[in-house]
Order: structure tokens, then C-alpha cells, then sequence
């Protein structure tokens, strides 16, 4: 536990340096990185049951869209539609879950799949709706408090409060008993079925939580750009979403959060040679699957009991 106190308190420290460096370029890596943070945590709670949702990147786009379309059709305040944008995802996530959940592995992440790409191409077909493949423009910036939200900074401690959200829900989870509950679902379930309790019902609720975070990440993506198209929703999300997992840890939220500050400033850094940027991550994915298979933090835990053992 002393452990993830002092990842957290690195991390803590690196939170601050946009403010410190007031650097505009590093203000907007911050806030893709809040976001990504709060995404990448929420494919945690999925894999934590032993399940890759491909749906992670519509449901992204259905809070974009959603809380866009809130504001600029309904003229509803930012956190009625930000709230309404990603409990409406709730909703779906409960309704395709109740038949998505009931089968398991690659037959899963093909249904997540097929449901990703239909609500995309509904995004791209529904033109009067959802503008088509030029998506929405002009995306107002949220009012909070009667204040709107402008420049980068406040955008970045909004992001900032939606990863830590997202990182004390994820982890409170975890400590609780309905977090040992969901683990026991990866590792037996029919030891868990054994015991009276439904796990069915427990998957519903993990995967209805998840997409709660990925439509109020999505919500403040959209916001952000002041652009919703359906391109940035699609295949890739939930493979960069699995890939910041791998990368950082799946055993614990602070791999998610290690993963997140290692690989979502690398499209930035990359952004002239856009090409290389999935080789560089298949790259990343190997060396990590064969050498380093639980992450950056599964690393600095050897690292550390190699120095007690020094001791």
C-alpha cells in the first residue's frame, strides 16, 4: 500500500507541472491524459472480470455526441447534459449487457465489436442528427458555477477531477467486497456461483459502471475539441484503451494511470510521423508482453522488493 502512495504522489507531482511550466502544448497533453486516465481505468474494471469491450469507443461517442447535442439542440446547462450524456450510456450498456453478458470470451469482443461499428455508422449515416462523417462543429465550452470554461487550464483540472474520480471509484472498488467478488469472476466463476452468488448480475453492474466513465470522458472530449466526428470512435479507442493497460499493469488503477502518462503523449510527440505511430506501439505491446508482462507497475514492484532484499 506504502508502494502505490509513492506512485501516486510521482504522479501527483507530474499533475502540477502544467500549471508550474505553463506550457500550452503540455496543458493539452495533460488533459488528453486525464482522459485517457479515466477511459483506460474504466477497460480495467472490464478486464478485471476477464472481458475486452470493443464497445468502449462508441459508448466514448454516444457521451460526445449526446452531451453536444444536449446543450446545442435542448439548450440544457453543461451538467444536466454531461450527466444526462453519460447516464444515457448507462442505460444502453444495461440493455446490451443483459444479452452481451451471457457468453464469454472472443464471442464477446466480437459482439462489443459489431455493436461499436453500428453505432458508428450511425453516426456517419444519421446526418440530420449526428452531421454525418463532418460530425458536429461548434461544440459550446461548458459553463460551470456561471463561468466558462476557455483556456486549457480549466479544461485540464476538469479532466484532472474526472481521472481522480475515476481512479477512487475504480480503487474503492477493488478494496471492497464487491471487488473481490468481481475478481473471483476472472479467476472461478463456478466457485463464485457456488457460493449463491449471481454473476451475471455482478458483470451487468461492472460493465454498466464502465461505461458510466467512458460516457462522462467522452462528454468532456467533446466539449474539449469543440468538434464531434465519428473517426475518433472507433476500432482503435478500445485497442489504445487495452494496449495503456498492458503497458502500465492490469493488477492494480495505478497501472492504468502509469500506462496512460507513458503512451498518450507519445501521438502527440509523434504527431509529424503519424505513421509510425502503431508501429511503435506493436513494438511497446511486444516488449512488454515478453519481458515485462504485468507492466510498468508490476516492474517497479520488483524493483522495490529487490532493494528490500539488499537491505
Amino acid at each position: 500500500m506504502k508502494y502505490s502512495l509513492k506512485l501516486l504522489a510521482l504522479v501527483a507531482a507530474l499533475a502540477v507541472l502544467p500549471f508550474l511550466l505553463r506550457s500550452p502544448f503540455l496543458t493539452h497533453i495533460g488533459v488528453m491524459t486525464g482522459l485517457y486516465t479515466a477511459l483506460a481505468l474504466s477497460m480495467n474494471l472490464m478486464l478485471r472480470i476477464g472481458q475486452i469491450s470493443f464497445a468502449h469507443g462508441a459508448f466514448m461517442g454516444l457521451g460526445a455526441y449526446g452531451s453536444a447535442l444536449l446543450v446545442m439542440r435542448l439548450g440544457l446547462p453543461f451538467p444536466v447534459a454531461f450527466f444526462g450524456a453519460a447516464l444515457g450510456v448507462t442505460l444502453l450498456a444495461w440493455l446490451v449487457g443483459l444479452v452481451f453478458l451471457r457468453i464469454r470470451g472472443v464471442y464477446f469482443v466480437l459482439l462489443t465489436f459489431a455493436f461499436g461499428e453500428i453505432i458508428v455508422l450511425t453516426f456517419v449515416e444519421w446526418v440530420s442528427l449526428f452531421g454525418g462523417s463532418s460530425g458536429l462543429a461548434g461544440v459550446p465550452r461548458p459553463v460551470l458555477f456561471g463561468q466558462q470554461i476557455q483556456g486549457r487550464n480549466g479544461f485540464y483540472l476538469l479532466a484532472l477531477a474526472l481521472a481522480v474520480f475515476a481512479y477512487s471509484s475504480v480503487r474503492a472498488i477493488y478494496r471492497s467486497e464487491l471487488g473481490a467478488v468481481i475478481t473471483s469472476l476472472d479467476e472461478n466463476e463456478a466457485l463464485t456461483q457456488s457460493l449463491g452468488i449471481d454473476s451475471r448480475r455482478y458483470r451487468l453492474a461492472t460493465f454498466c459502471f464502465s461505461a458510466f466513465l467512458v460516457g462522462m470522458s467522452g462528454a468532456v472530449y467533446g466539449h474539449y475539441l469543440t468538434l464531434v466526428t465519428p473517426e475518433d470512435y472507433g476500432f482503435w479507442v478500445p485497442v489504445h484503451l487495452v494496449v495503456i493497460n498492458v503497458i502500465g499493469g492490469m493488477a492494480h488503477p495505478v497501472g492504468s494511470v502509469l500506462g496512460a502518462l507513458l503512451l498518450v503523449p507519445l501521438p502527440e510527440l509523434l504527431r509529424d510521423a503519424k505513421q509510425y505511430q502503431v508501429l511503435l506501439y506493436g513494438i511497446l505491446l511486444i516488449v512488454f508482453l515478453l519481458f515485462m508482462p504485468d507492466g510498468l507497475y508490476g516492474m517497479f514492484k520488483r524493483f522495490r522488493r529487490a532493494r528490500e532484499a539488499v537491505k
